[in-house]
């Protein structure tokens, strides 16, 4: 049998066909880079196995990654999120619980206190006022033998506090004053009227509590020539505080 010589040269594009090439005898060395189109790859060709860890970007992304899956209304606290980790620069999950106890705030400790029966106040005299009962103390932060609130935390606080009168006469003054660290300390809002009765006197403040030794009290003043009663009832007289979230 004779051998037909060929030269490169004279074999013309695209002459060399599957039908004219053995089985198994092209090899790796044989492929230039860029070889294989993506015509020559079948569906679902390409798996896991042959992609390197950490390969595909944003870039080959497409938003239906997102928007193509089944869209929820509500989420559930063991619901997972996917977020980028940037101490770690690493993809990391969290639960939704998880999640949103990270971000926002709360506006807690807050309290509300209110005297459980009518205190006596001594004409022109100013008195700490004796709120011994509570609507509710997250924190356990004020103290009803002391009329305290510590909050422990430090930040900014909005406190108000109102008192009222339990006489129906006239008063030279009547005045609700809330002070930081005692009477001693800061008076940090003050409400009075002068000749009127039935007296209650609202005031409020934001005040910057260090969350350590810082507490508030409520003081009331009265001049009405002789000791009259302070009202002891939740809606009239009252006492509270709530952090403000920063």
């Amino acid at each position: 049998m004779s051998i037909i010589k060929v030269k490169t040269g004279g074999i013309t594009a695209d002459a060399i066909t599957d039908a004219l090439i053995a089985d198994d005898v092209v090899g790796t060395e044989h492929l230039t880079a860029n070889e294989v189109d993506t015509t020559a790859l079948g569906a679902d060709a390409v798996t896991a196995a042959q992609i390197a860890d950490d390969a595909i970007s944003e870039e080959h992304l497409d938003v239906t990654a997102i928007t193509g899956h089944t869209a929820e209304t509500s989420i559930a606290d063991g619901d997972t999120l996917l977020i980028h980790d940037a101490s770690a620069s690493a993809l990391r999950k969290m639960t939704k619980a998880n999640f949103v106890s990270g971000i926002g705030g709360t506006n807690t400790p807050a309290f509300l206190a209110y005297p459980s029966s009518d205190q006596s106040i001594a004409n022109a005299t100013q008195v700490v006022v004796a709120f011994n009962s509570e609507v509710f103390d997250t924190d356990n932060c004020y103290d009803t033998s002391t009329y305290r609130f510590t909050p422990n935390v430090a930040g900014k606080y909005f406190v108000y506090a109102q008192t009222a009168s339990n006489n129906t006469d006239d008063f030279d003054a009547w005045e609700t004053q809330i002070y930081k660290n005692g009477t001693s300390g800061t008076a940090l809002a003050f409400a009075g009227v002068r000749h009127e009765n039935k007296d209650g006197m609202h005031s409020s403040v934001v005040v910057d509590m260090n969350g350590s030794s810082d507490y508030l009290t409520v003081t009331c003043y009265q001049n009405r020539g002789s000791a009259t009663n302070l009202r002891g009832a939740r809606y009239w007289s009252f006492f509270g505080a709530y952090k403000i979230i920063e």
